[in-house]
């Protein structure tokens, strides 16, 4: 039987990653943390300051395993949390020239001339 290690950490991560993004506004943190690189630097970035529990499984098996009701620790949740904020503010100002210069600002539709009278 082959075996594997598990971070039974990141999928808790990355659920709540997900929420506390959704605390922000769409323009421009969520869609900057679209970006697949920028949301791996913000994985990197809360993995390495939080608890990571890691356990070693047969890969056979690994699929049929509810890896969360293993991990889950409400004592850390906190903790995750404080670091994903932290990790937000900190790489929103880090890259804040690529945002500010790939993300167009939000218009109000409103505004907007519409082509629809040609």
């Amino acid at each position: 039987m082959t075996k594997t290690i598990v971070n039974l950490t990141l999928p808790i991560l990355v659920e709540d990653i997900e929420v506390a993004l959704n605390q922000y506004p769409h323009q421009p943190y969520q869609q900057a943390f679209a970006n697949p690189d920028l949301r791996q630097e913000l994985i990197a970035y809360v993995l390495s300051r939080v608890f990571s529990l890691y356990v070693v499984v047969d890969e056979e098996k690994q699929q049929r395993i509810d890896f969360k009701n293993m991990y889950y620790k409400p004592e850390q949740e906190k903790e995750r949390e404080a670091y994903i904020h932290e990790g937000i503010h900190y790489l929103m100002e880090k890259y804040a020239e690529y945002v500010y210069r790939h993300i167009p600002p939000e218009t109000n539709s409103g505004f907007t001339p519409s082509n629809w009278f040609g």
